[in-house]
């Protein structure tokens, strides 16, 4: 298998990487966390400039007609820069749901001010009660004269309090935990009977939780066939998966560098710390959980866009995992070779633990992601 990057590809990478190194220093990073929105609006519109929010998106539809590889490489970049606009939950995520579900008059209204930038989407998919079921929907959409009456509760909505349309799921059949009856609705996020909670996460990126009281959603804005939602959105969680994956590498990259340079800079009795054999090995280790977690991305790029199957189904599982396990390895060896100055809130090393910390519980921690592993192969 060749893994070398096309030429578009290498183009696209270094245009991110440029992107981020120019405009995203820790100090802005940090500016832009104390803001109201939570990231840079700047930064978005420069992405949408650079048609870099396009990435994910067909070429029919305007987009770039990027793979699951091509995800990739923008998410790693964005990794390294803890960046912290919503790329995965607005466009990858969100904006795949509207893809593969959205009628052609959904496509025309909204694919187009998504892919510039005018538009942000968030996917209202987790419950207090649902602990990465997908299926566990106790939302309710009833039918009503012209649409459909959605009440109901969402939780760590990332992204959620800057969207300007909401995804959330609901059900219109059936009883919370059926496999069947889940739906997908499009809520404009001024929809009356709709309240929005902000909040800052622990790792920087936004959130809110969803209180949905009577929300009325017009029947255009019902996406896909009712109660047929299920099985697209787990086809597109798979997809945030891997790019979750391709950001815990690139904030994983960073933060072996960061540890890296400190062993050569720090001293103690008159020599630099990383002449300390012990500390030489705690590194060795920390590049070879490195080395497994960037080969299991890849891995889960490479399968992103293939049908929904079993295979594919173990493959990201197997990459989430094992990317989780990576991560919180390297934090927390970063964390202990820098001492103190690790946990200290100005340097950036800290920051990337912690995100490294929170992305392996978003979308599925490792224990779920490894019984999901485990209950596909009796399958098999």
């Amino acid at each position: 298998m060749d893994f070398n990057h096309s030429e578009e590809q290498q183009m696209l990478q270094d245009t991110v990487a440029r992107l981020v190194r120019d405009h995203y220093g820790f100090e802005q990073r940090q500016r832009h966390y104390r803001s109201e929105s939570g990231f840079s609006g700047e930064f978005w519109r420069r992405m949408g400039e650079l048609g870099l929010l396009g990435v994910p998106f067909a070429e029919v539809h305007g987009g770039f007609g990027g793979s699951g590889v091509d995800n990739l490489l923008v998410m790693t970049e964005l990794g390294r820069g803890l960046c912290l606009e919503p790329y995965l939950s607005s466009q990858i995520f969100a904006g795949g749901l509207l893809q593969q579900l959205g009628s052609a008059e959904q496509h025309e209204r909204l694919l187009p001010p998504l892919i510039g930038g005018e538009l942000q989407l968030a996917t209202a998919f987790e419950e207090p009660q649902s602990r990465y079921r997908l299926h566990e929907v106790r939302t309710r959409a009833v039918p009503a004269e012209g649409g459909w009456v959605l009440s109901g509760r969402k939780a760590v909505v990332i992204g959620g309090h800057s969207a300007g349309m909401l995804l959330v799921s609901a059900r219109t059949g059936g009883e919370a935990g059926d496999e069947d009856g889940v739906s997908l609705f499009l809520v404009d996020a001024q929809a009356d009977g709709l309240r929005r909670r902000a909040y800052p996460t622990v790792d920087g990126p936004k959130g809110c939780e969803l209180y949905l009281e009577r929300t009325f959603v017009p029947e255009c804005d019902l996406l896909g066939e009712p109660g047929q939602a299920l099985a697209a959105l787990r086809y597109q969680q798979g997809r945030a998966i891997a790019a979750q994956c391709a950001e815990a590498v690139g904030s994983m990259e960073e933060a072996c560098r960061l540890t890296l340079d400190y062993l050569k800079t720090r001293r103690q009795f008159g020599t630099p710390i990383g002449k300390f054999q012990a500390l030489q090995h705690r590194m060795v280790d920390m590049r070879t959980e490195l080395e497994l977690a960037t080969s299991m991305a890849i891995l889960a790029a490479c399968v992103a866009d293939e049908p929904d199957g079993e295979e594919r189904s173990r493959r990201l599982a197997a990459a989430k995992f094992i990317v989780v396990r990576a991560g919180r390895f390297i934090a927390e060896q970063a964390i202990q070779l820098h001492g103190g100055i690790g946990m200290t809130w100005e340097y950036v090393l800290a920051h990337h633990a912690k995100r490294l910390v929170m992305l392996g519980h978003q979308l599925g921690d490792d224990d779920h992601h490894l019984r999901v592993y485990a209950g596909l192969l009796r399958c098999a």
